[in-house]
């Protein structure tokens, strides 16, 4: 991989392991519903120009409003809330690691959607230890009145997993910007009314504001396309790996920043959900079908596309 391909990878592991911080930060000031659409508007005001540029921007919503729309309630939507609300009980931490478990859910996800990829051993085998994982960073919160929570993690990592999926079946022919862009100008016409009643009384501090403005700036359109980018220098499959480095980010962060604690469970989760996701995820061992490499499987795509928070 070429020096802009690395740059790049380091850029996304970062901006991507770094959002589950910015609304635990967010979350204990506004809404979470404030929070979700400051995040959206501030990304709709910068891509869509970029994505209206492009032309014919209109005439692909129309064409596929189904699809477009299925995408944006699994990936922006729903769980960028239920994200976000769960982080009013949950630390950064754990949320950065649940969500690490897309990959993992993807696999299974994929099945339903009529996937043609064998499980195999060595998947069944990434499926047990990750959702162990999972197991492991969930069972001290079952006791403690977070079940809400982790049942919100839960949907947002199923809508996760989903997303990808449909629009690798449904939106190939759509401009990655443009679905982008008008995901988010949707997401922000949603939760309008909902901000509006809820919005603070008073201005934030400047520590929120300057959470929600990372989060709309940089977590989700300089993210996106920097995404974009890397997938062009580097291939669609070394992109996905950015999957892995993200919860890393998002448990030191939460550890550096907001002092969360690195306890062994959270360590032990790590180790587990991270090794799980790699061999769920890992192409067919010696001696199993293959199948054509000329695109990402949806596995892969299910990994990859919002790891973003």
């Amino acid at each position: 991989m070429t020096a802009r391909g690395w740059f790049l990878f380091s850029l996304m592991g970062v901006v991507w392991g770094i959002p589950y911080l910015m609304i635990k930060v967010a979350v204990d000031a506004v809404s979470p519903s404030t929070v979700v659409f400051t995040r959206c508007a501030l990304g709709a005001v910068l891509l869509l120009p970029f994505a209206l540029r492009q032309g014919g921007l209109v005439r692909t919503a129309r064409a596929h409003w189904r699809p477009l729309l299925a995408f944006a309630c699994t990936e922006i939507i729903v769980p960028w809330f239920t994200l976000s609300d769960a982080e009013r009980h949950l630390s950064s931490s754990t949320a950065g690691l649940l969500i690490a478990g897309v990959p993992i859910v993807g696999v299974v996800v994929a099945r339903f959607f009529g996937g043609t990829d064998r499980l195999g051993l060595r998947r069944a085998a990434g499926l047990t230890v990750g959702l162990a994982g999972v197991a492991v960073l969930t069972a001290p919160h079952l006791t403690g009145g977070d079940a809400r929570s982790l049942a919100e993690v839960l949907a947002t990592v199923v809508g996760y997993a989903t997303a990808p999926l449909i629009a690798a079946r449904h939106l190939k022919g759509v401009s990655s910007l443009q679905l982008t862009a008008a995901c988010l100008a949707l997401a922000t016409v949603v939760y309008a009314p909902a901000a509006a009643v809820t919005g603070p009384s008073a201005m934030p501090s400047a520590e929120v504001l300057a959470a929600l403005a990372g989060l709309g700036v940089v977590c989700t359109a300089i993210a996106f396309v920097a995404f974009l980018e890397l997938i062009k220098e580097a291939g669609p499959a070394r992109a996905t790996v950015i999957t892995y480095v993200n919860p890393a980010v998002a448990v030191a962060a939460g550890a550096v920043f907001l002092g969360e604690p690195l306890t062994p469970g959270v360590v032990t989760a790590f180790v587990l959900i991270l090794a799980g996701s790699v061999l769920a995820t890992a192409g067919p061992a010696t001696g199993e079908p293959r199948t054509p490499d000329t695109a990402p499987t949806p596995e892969a795509l299910a990994g990859a596309v919002d790891e973003s928070g």
